[in-house]
């Protein structure tokens, strides 16, 4: 049984010692510390110890209860209460040593999923950006449409101010008929001027073949005149 025993606190003893070995980098950090100022020694404890409640000052500890006990003379029951007191100083670092892997595991799936909600964002904003570049090819396409709508709508006003087809058509033809009947009439009058440029022709002739025969009248009956007054003369020269 006791023997038993002194195997298993010697198990325990090389977990012990391998542990402070793997540790031991820690140690050395620490007695390298003694010569630098004490920021840089709180800096430094902050950035090995984190979140971890001290661990570097128990594994510290932990070394310096391991030498003394390695080195003590004291009483068996000494000896196990001080091996006591270091398994449960190491439960403890293996406990935080634990703790904070799963902290960095857990930072680790964090990094990941924030990660993937960045490109998720960069995604988001991508598809922003070409909605808003489709919205603005919209709104010119609106305002285009808008725009020939509204030329539409003054033109429609225009039209709406004139007859339409059919009535247009009804005046043209109503147009045609009496330019038609004024055509007719034009050439009525033209013949009836034709006419009556005639008529006064022959009347002009006629006045001056009636006017040459009045003078032919004259001139004879000027000249029988002549010729009676001569005879007359000639029978009043014979009778004296």
């Amino acid at each position: 049984m006791g023997s038993s025993v002194d195997c298993g606190n010697q198990n325990k003893s090389r977990r012990l010692y391998l542990f402070t070995l793997r540790n031991s980098g820690i140690a050395y950090d620490l007695k390298m510390a003694a010569s630098i100022s004490d920021d840089d020694i709180i800096r430094k404890r902050l950035l090995i110890d984190g979140d971890g409640g001290g661990d570097d000052r128990r594994i510290s500890n932990l070394l310096k209860t391991f030498t003394k006990w390695c080195q003590s003379s004291g009483s068996e029951e000494e000896c196990t209460t001080t091996y006591k007191r270091m398994l449960s100083t190491l439960a403890q670092c293996e406990f935080s040593m634990a703790k904070t892997q799963m902290v960095y595991d857990m930072n680790l799936k964090e990094m990941t999923k924030y990660e993937q909600i960045y490109k998720d964002i960069e995604r988001a904003i991508t598809d922003a950006h070409e909605k808003i570049s489709a919205s603005k090819l919209e709104l010119q396409e609106a305002k285009r449409i808008r725009k020939n709508r509204q030329e539409y709508d003054a033109l429609a006003k225009v039209i709406e101010k004139h007859p339409d087809r059919q009535d247009t058509l009804k005046k043209l033809e109503e147009l045609d008929k009496e330019l038609n009947s004024l055509t007719g009439q034009k050439e009525g009058l033209e013949n009836k001027l034709e006419l009556r440029r005639k008529q006064f022709h022959v009347l002009i002739s006629s006045i001056h073949e009636l006017q040459r025969i009045l003078d032919e009248d004259e001139k004879e009956e000027l000249n029988n005149t002549t010729m009676d007054d001569s005879t007359l003369d000639s029978s009043m020269d014979i009778g004296n």
